[in-house]
């Protein structure tokens, strides 16, 4: 019931009679939005305690209001539904990676997560590696990288993290990635980057990320690739079974429109929740004010019948 009176409470509009729906973007008055939405009934909220529950956000290292705002909605949401891990998807440290911001654009801002036993799970992005190519961060205990890209189980999700960067090796990543994922026995592969497959945003898709990752998260059954880049949130309907999701507005927004695979897309700042069980996962979009905007289910496609 609480969780059930804290949806409820969240929502901008609308009712839940058996099914919960999509809102319109909060923010469709504004001149940077270019969403519209008609509302789509998804699966009904689960009334059991999920078997795990993470967030995710990317571009959070500015140290500006925006970052902090977004980091205080967080705090309030563990304050009430309690996770142990927080996806960071690259540019951790603007505008240069310099790790002597670690304080301001981190340790501060996240504090009361840190002292709950949060683990940060990071990765890098394209302004992490403008220093030493960003080597200072891989090696910084508070981001837990154990590489340029790195795995990790939390049962009964296995993670992924990619180094993006056009610098990258990527032909020993990918042969990496297919190996780790063609050995994995988890019922749920999530995989996490910086730059977007898919984006409606000011830098938009990667056609060289199209080409060497789609294939094999169809190949494998991966039901989520999370990524930053573009400043915006955007959730894309399924494609091949993957759900693309770009939570980049952890500290700053920009301009966003929508494509034809686009579910929801919006400049708010915001970060995103999940809430992991055997069949489904439920996907949030919250903003600084801890209003859900958007919300779906991505089924477990491993599971039959």
């Amino acid at each position: 019931m609480k969780r059930r009176q804290f949806i409820l409470s969240s929502l901008v509009c609308g009712s839940v009679i058996g099914s919960i729906w999509r809102f319109e973007n909060l923010q469709a008055g504004t001149p940077n939005s270019q969403t519209t939405m008609s509302p789509t009934p998804i699966a009904s909220i689960p009334t059991t305690e999920p078997l795990f529950r993470f967030v995710a956000l990317a571009d959070t290292g500015t140290g500006e209001p925006g970052q902090y705002a977004v980091a205080e909605a967080l705090t309030r949401y563990h304050q009430q539904y309690p996770f142990n891990l927080a996806l960071l998807a690259g540019d951790n440290i603007y505008p240069n990676g310099e790790i002597e911001r670690i304080e301001e654009v981190f340790e501060k801002p996240y504090k009361t997560l840190l002292q709950s036993s949060v683990k940060f799970q990071a990765c890098l992005g394209n302004h992490d590696i403008r220093t030493e190519n960003g080597n200072l961060q891989l090696s910084y205990p508070g981001f837990n990288m154990k590489g340029r890209y790195y795995t990790f189980r939390q049962d009964p999700v296995h993670f992924l993290a990619l180094d993006t960067n056009s610098n990258a090796d990527w032909l020993t990543q990918l042969t990496w990635l297919e190996e780790q994922l063609r050995r994995s026995d988890a019922p749920w592969k999530v995989v996490f980057g910086h730059h977007p497959v898919y984006s409606s945003g000011v830098h938009g898709g990667n056609k060289k990320l199209v080409e060497s990752l789609t294939p094999l998260f169809k190949k494998y059954g991966v039901q989520l690739y999370i990524n930053g880049h573009d400043h915006n949130y955007e959730r894309s309907r399924s494609l091949n079974g993957t759900t693309y999701l770009t939570c980049g507005a952890g500290a700053m927004n920009r301009f966003v429109k929508r494509s034809e695979w686009t579910e929801y897309s919006t400049p708010e700042l915001s970060f995103a929740t999940f809430e992991v069980y055997a069949d489904q996962m439920m996907v949030r979009a919250i903003n600084t004010e801890n209003k859900v905007f958007d919300q779906a289910v991505i089924p477990n496609s491993s599971i039959s019948g």
